[in-house]
């Protein structure tokens, strides 16, 4: 083969490397080669639970007429009293409540201060009651109970159309001028594409992987090996098609960005000791890329990390998610303490989210696809030790029972994106980047 169609060839896969592994269009922004001084910086860290986490078992009442109508409904899915992990939040008069036996590290963070629950959280258009529900009287969400709808739904706060944004990515296009040169690194996923990071306007995230590799680490700008000489060959040849010279500019671009960032990265090693799973080296990860901030000038960021398994229908629920949760308690507790370590615990939240919660009723070996659920948000500057939102009553075909425990929610994922937001400096925008906002209290007051 002619060493010309040889380069052609090569280039082209190194293309569509560049986009498909995350280097693409929305992250092609140059950075300036000198740091900046930053000094008001703030994060979002969202952990994303792919295929619906049972929520019921996460945040249990301990109290024990509440307690045994649990495990009356739940029969095989039920935890055992003693197995739960007591907590006692600040705002439920007395009333105590138990975390999943596998959430010690999230127990220890609540009983700190630095983490809250935030119970019975789902994508809804507007209030709703179960008499409107069952009137069908209000707007409801689009294809309520599909894990696609429901995903998009919590990345977007987008609930009657197919969204083509997310809410992480609409707010730092509004906080990161269009002509900034570092706004390219603003959104940044360790767990490939996803909707939360996309924006309404130009940016997506800037993919990079757990380990640290940007897709063109083997590249030697010096032309040191034949691949890179070759590699260096091809982007210097000019283009008379349109096409191709844009895809030159990609590849060109995307090279430039792993410098910079490989650059502001050299010499950004933790303390911290993470866990070796795959969640706790994404957070490990994301730890680095903080730890970077003053390098790469950046004064405000969105993180996207993710842990799938979630879709328990089967029998193995309980254990299944029990290794799930545990996977995240360590991982999150190790990321906490390496932003204690950074010094910036208290510009850093971390947020749990998932398609929806799991009907309350077992299915006879697991739970389906229900709607609301309970979460957790992490940080110095979150006022923790409490439970945000109201607890659903945990009767079948009761008052928050939209069929089979399927809870309806009480809080909505605008309220949440809302509040945290208002933190994040967003606070003149949140009706632009949350449509429906209006229709919601746009506080929960969980930051400081």
């Amino acid at each position: 083969m002619p060493s010309s169609a040889l380069r052609r060839r090569q280039f082209l896969k190194l293309a569509g490397a560049a986009t498909a592994g995350g280097l693409g269009l929305g992250t092609l922004a140059h950075l300036s080669a000198s740091a900046q001084s930053v000094g008001d910086y703030k994060a979002l860290v969202c952990l994303f639970m792919y295929g619906g986490n049972d929520g019921n078992n996460l945040l249990v009442p301990l109290e024990l007429p509440a307690y045994d109508g649990y495990r009356r409904a739940r029969t095989n899915l039920a935890l055992d009293r003693d197995s739960l992990l007591p907590i006692a939040p600040t705002n439920t008069s007395g009333a105590r409540y138990g975390l999943h036996p596998a959430m010690a590290g999230l127990q220890g963070l609540f009983t700190q201060g630095k983490a809250a629950m935030l119970a019975n959280i789902g994508s809804l258009a507007v209030p709703t009651s179960k008499a409107q529900w069952e009137a069908r009287s209000v707007p409801l969400p689009d294809n309520l109970f599909s894990h696609s709808d429901q995903q998009a739904q919590w990345q977007s706060a987008i609930v009657d159309a197919p969204p083509r944004s997310g809410w992480g990515g609409r707010m730092i296009e509004r906080l990161i001028a269009a002509e900034a040169a570092n706004r390219g690194y603003g959104l940044v996923s360790v767990a490939g594409g996803n909707l939360w990071e996309n924006g309404d306007r130009s940016l997506a995230a800037y993919k990079v992987s757990s380990a640290g590799r940007f897709g063109f680490d083997f590249y030697d700008a010096s032309g040191g090996d034949p691949l890179s000489a070759a590699i260096s060959d091809t982007l210097s040849e000019p283009r008379s098609h349109l096409l191709e010279q844009a895809w030159t500019d990609v590849v060109s671009r995307s090279i430039d960005n792993q410098r910079i960032l490989t650059q502001a990265l050299s010499g950004s090693e933790l303390t911290t000791v993470f866990p070796g799973t795959g969640l706790g080296q994404q957070l490990q990860m994301i730890a680095r890329l903080i730890s970077a901030r003053s390098r790469l000038g950046l004064s405000r960021q969105c993180f996207f990390c993710s842990i799938g398994g979630f879709d328990t229908h089967g029998d193995d629920q309980l254990q299944r998610q029990t290794e799930l949760l545990g996977e995240i308690s360590t991982a999150v507790t190790a990321f906490y303490e390496a932003t204690v370590a950074l010094g910036v615990q208290n510009d850093v939240a971390l947020f749990s989210a998932s398609d929806f919660g799991r009907t309350f009723q077992s299915n006879g070996q697991g739970s389906d696809h229900a709607w609301g659920s309970h979460h957790f948000v992490v940080g110095g500057a979150v006022k923790g030790g409490q439970i945000v939102g109201r607890y659903p009553e945990l009767i079948v075909n009761g008052p928050d029972d939209a069929g089979d425990g399927k809870w309806i929610p009480t809080t909505s994922v605008d309220q949440l994106g809302a509040t945290l937001g208002r933190w994040f400096g967003a606070a003149a925008s949140l009706n632009d980047v949350f449509p429906r906002l209006s229709n919601f209290d746009a506080d929960l007051g969980f930051m400081t």
